[in-house]
């Protein structure tokens, strides 16, 4: 079986016009699946959901039982009230439309009972480095990360076992008070494991192994709980286009009362509520625009305080490529004077220019249009409809069929492919005690410092890439300038809004 810890360097899907095309290398995410299943099952060196938040349980356990721990009655509730918004508000602004559970309606609601059904559980199917993210909390080196796949157990092996449910146990990679570990600890054993040969349950015991790429992994750790869920499916008919909507929330572990805790979404930008409160509108507006949040925007690591953000997103896919399919954020930006949104043009010429006099270098955001696709791109729900396999960016390994070993679904999106380049040059740095460069390009577009390796490939410029259409009547747009494709390759309309300028490298 050939070795599956990888950085997958060129990978993309042959979805929505992406190419399927891969190439192998040391990598920051675990996708054997038969090491995967050794982890999660019931031994006492397994990192299985139950295991996780449970150590005294020696097993896995079905959802039932899981929904049953005192620690997750606060999800199983907010799942209860978002179901519950989500019929109301769909009955509400369309009294005619049909929604339920199964086939025959317009709407399929997921079925929720599925959450708390004894023939379900969260199985381990892939386990991601993201120390790339140490800017946010640097005493922890970033995190790691546990993707847990919602599915089914037992049953006739017709229907599918897998839904369309993950569960990310988000774990710091390490406690700030260890000191017998450090960040460059962490980034040397990840990036040693290039070197392992071994695959299976033999690859699993050498990871947890003292001085392993997860031997640092417990219960300890724990930060909190992010899911991502379709909540609801609409078949294309002659009333409506398909779509299918995600539903994300996140729950961050309170020690103190051992409970999950409904969170704030990380720069889930609450659009409603600022364009609802005017003065909390101008106050974001103000805040954002200074020239040191505006540089952490263009950055990516830009954290916006909680008082600004939803505690849910919706994320609709597809989406389309006009920046009005991409929600919520782009509707923040006001089209004309009359139009609703807490930004206008002139807030962003203003503040660019500011920036600029300022000594400012801003490398992606150098347009209006450019502010308001990186203000998206930021959110949790706007990054999740770029370049994503549905509403997933890891849909991960499923290991439960009948030979794993010859798994070949693709266990993670584009957009998580294409950023690998700089997340592994990030934890090289580490590791090398230099500073590291937490800056980030478009979620569309990988950041040019991988432009040599990705060159060609749908990930940057090749057939099925994000690209910028140029209108021989208007000047290029300067956020977009480096969007174009490789030789032979046009950039052309994607969908049906002909006055969108983002668009898809295709054969001229």
């Amino acid at each position: 079986m050939r070795r599956r810890i990888q950085l997958i360097v060129l990978l993309s899907c042959l979805l929505l016009g992406f190419t399927a095309h891969a190439e192998s290398g040391p990598g920051l995410a675990l996708t054997d699946p038969l090491a995967l299943r050794a982890l999660d099952g019931g031994t006492d060196r397994g990192i299985g959901l139950a295991q996780m938040l449970d150590p005294a349980r020696a097993a896995p356990i079905t959802n039932d039982t899981l929904f049953a721990l005192p620690a997750m009655a606060p999800i199983r509730d907010a799942m209860e009230r978002e179901f519950a918004d989500y019929l109301h508000r769909h009955q509400t602004n369309d009294p005619g439309n049909s929604i339920g559970i199964g086939p025959g309606y317009e709407v399929q609601l997921f079925d929720k009972a599925a959450l708390t059904s004894p023939d379900t559980r969260f199985v381990l199917s892939g386990i991601v480095n993201r120390v790339d993210r140490a800017y946010v909390a640097p005493a922890t080196c970033g995190e790691i990360r546990l993707i847990y796949r919602l599915t089914r157990i037992g049953g006739d092996g017709a229907t599918p076992p897998r839904l369309p449910m993950t569960l990310n146990l988000v774990l710091r990679a390490k406690e700030p008070d260890n000191a017998s570990l450090t960040c460059v600890d962490i980034a040397r054993r990840w990036l040693a494991m290039a070197d392992m040969n071994e695959t299976g349950a033999q690859l699993a015991a050498r990871l947890r192994e003292p001085g392993g790429a997860l031997a640092s992994i417990r219960a300890a750790n724990i930060d909190r709980i992010e899911t991502n869920l379709q909540i609801a499916h609409i078949p294309k008919s002659d009333k409506r286009a398909f779509r299918t909507d995600y539903l994300q929330k996140v729950f961050r572990y309170d020690a103190s009362s051992r409970l999950f805790r409904e969170s704030p979404l990380e720069n889930q930008i609450d659009r409603d509520r600022l364009l609802a409160d005017a003065a909390l509108g101008r106050a974001f507006k103000a805040w954002l625009l200074t020239p040191a949040n505006l540089a952490a925007l263009d950055r990516g690591t830009l954290l916006v305080p909680e008082r600004y953000l939803a505690t849910s997103s919706l994320a609709a896919t597809p989406v389309g490529f006009a920046p009005s399919g991409l929600q919520p954020e782009f509707g923040l930006m006001r089209s004309d004077a009359n139009g609703q949104g807490v930004f206008d043009t002139r807030d962003v010429v203003s503040a660019l220019q500011k920036a600029a006099a300022g000594g400012s270098n801003l490398q992606n955001i150098r347009s209006p249009a450019g502010f308001a696709r990186r203000l998206n791109d930021i959110t949790c729900g706007g990054c999740h409809q770029i370049r994503g396999i549905g509403g997933f960016h890891f849909p991960g390994v499923d290991w439960m069929v009948e030979t794993p070993s010859n798994v070949t679904t693709v266990p993670a999106s584009p957009h998580f492919m294409g950023d690998q380049l700089r997340r592994r040059a990030i934890v090289m740095a580490i590791r090398d005690g230099k500073v590291s460069d937490f800056s980030r390009g478009f979620s569309d577009r990988p950041q040019t410092r991988g432009s040599n390796e990705l060159a060609g490939t749908s990930l940057l410029d090749g057939w099925g890439a994000t690209c910028y259409r140029r209108d021989a009547k208007q000047a290029v747009d300067k956020s977009f300038t480096s969007w174009t494709c490789a030789e032979g390759l046009a950039c052309q309309q994607v969908g049906t809004d002909a006055s969108s300028r983002i668009g898809m490298c295709f054969v001229r």
